[in-house]
């Protein structure tokens, strides 16, 4: 990931050249997500016996999540059975930019955590070790490229009280 380079002038080239991806996630090579240590592994074996009640929180978060949001703005047709994402998928029915900005500036104002794109940076086509194999080949994926522009990731986590995701909705509905 480009923004663990120790140096600034190799950011600034990266962030310059590729105005259409979030700093943050701009990947100039191929890699693996892999972190996982010993410790992480007692932690992960403490927490499964909360695995089915973590897992039923979440599908419950999601479903008041998506119930709860205006459709005419925001997609809210996924298919949830077996779903219990770490995170909210919030997507704009439709390219408005006015209104993006509007979304972003009132999670950043109430320090709401939100990541656009999605997962992994949006369209990994865009990515630069993707373009140098693939050039433009993004632009035969436009509901991916749409997700790209118009769509977030907002945690979702257990102990996420059913009122805060109300009110998260009654944000998003009002802008």
């Amino acid at each position: 990931m480009v923004r663990e380079s120790t140096s600034d002038l190799v950011k600034g080239n990266y962030v310059r050249r590729h105005p259409d991806l979030n700093p943050d996630f701009i990947f100039a090579f191929p890699a693996y997500n892999v972190r996982s240590t010993e410790i992480n592994a007692v932690i992960g074996r403490n927490q499964l016996p909360r695995l089915d009640e973590n897992n039923r929180t979440r599908t419950e978060n999601l479903d008041a999540f998506l119930d709860n949001l205006d459709p005419t703005k925001y997609r809210t047709d996924f298919k949830r059975e077996g779903s219990s994402n770490y995170a909210f998928t919030l997507v704009l029915r439709n390219p408005d930019e006015g209104l993006r900005d509007r979304v972003e500036a009132a999670l950043r104002a109430r320090a709401i955590e939100f990541r656009r794109g999605t997962s992994g940076g949006g369209n990994q086509l865009r990515q630069p070790y993707l373009r140098a194999l693939f050039g433009d080949a993004y632009k035969s994926f436009p509901q991916v490229d749409h997700v790209h522009f118009f769509g977030y990731y907002i945690g979702n986590y257990p102990d996420l009280e059913r009122s805060r995701v109300l009110a998260l909705c009654d944000l998003l509905n009002s802008l």
